[in-house]
């Protein structure tokens, strides 16, 4: 479990003085990123540093950060579409594990209003976001249980497909329109 990606995130985070958890640093990027802040390098890393609690970032934090927001334009630009959350490892306590969506909820709607501003939004946009901000309240009520691992891989795979639906609608770049052709 100590080996996880985010085990070695949180690690990385702790040691440089920002206890902030590596999923709501994920959500903030995802979330900025699905409302249409583009992928440059230092608005991500302005945000993060506010996210962090301000002050210059050590540069393995910075390497780290810019890794991830490569790892995020992958998944989001890529031919797949498909995102991978940054939580803890399924061995973790369930609880854990909760607090954690939580948290990357929290991120998510903190970066997406960051970036989407006064963004007019479908009603199915709108959903998505709301039920983030559920999700993001809801953490302690998973138990260690069936149900409670249940309930939680449903969760997770809805946040794996929810920003998706956000970012076509809000950031994803628009095909140009085919020129009309001279005769």
């Amino acid at each position: 479990m100590q080996n996880s990606p985010y085990s070695a995130f949180a690690t990385l985070l702790a040691s440089s003085g920002h206890p902030v958890s590596p999923a709501e640093v994920h959500g903030l990027l995802l979330g900025r990123s699905c409302a249409g802040a583009g992928f440059d390098a230092e608005a991500w890393l302005a945000d993060a540093r506010d996210l962090l609690g301000g002050g210059e970032l050590p540069d393995n934090v910075r390497q780290a950060l810019i890794g991830l927001q490569e790892m995020v334009k992958a998944e989001l630009t890529g031919e797949e579409m498909a995102v991978v959350l940054l939580l803890p490892p399924d061995e973790a306590p369930l609880a854990e594990r909760a607090a954690a969506l939580g948290q990357w909820c929290q991120g998510f709607l903190g970066g997406f209003g960051l970036a989407a501003g006064s963004t007019a939004l479908s009603a199915e946009a709108m959903e998505v976001l709301q039920d983030l901000a559920a999700i993001a309240q809801v953490q302690s009520a998973l138990d260690e249980s069936e149900d409670g691992e249940s309930d939680y891989m449903e969760v997770m795979e809805y946040l794996r497909v929810a920003p998706l639906l956000l970012y076509v609608e809000c950031a994803r770049p628009q095909a140009p329109a085919p020129k009309p052709s001279l005769h």
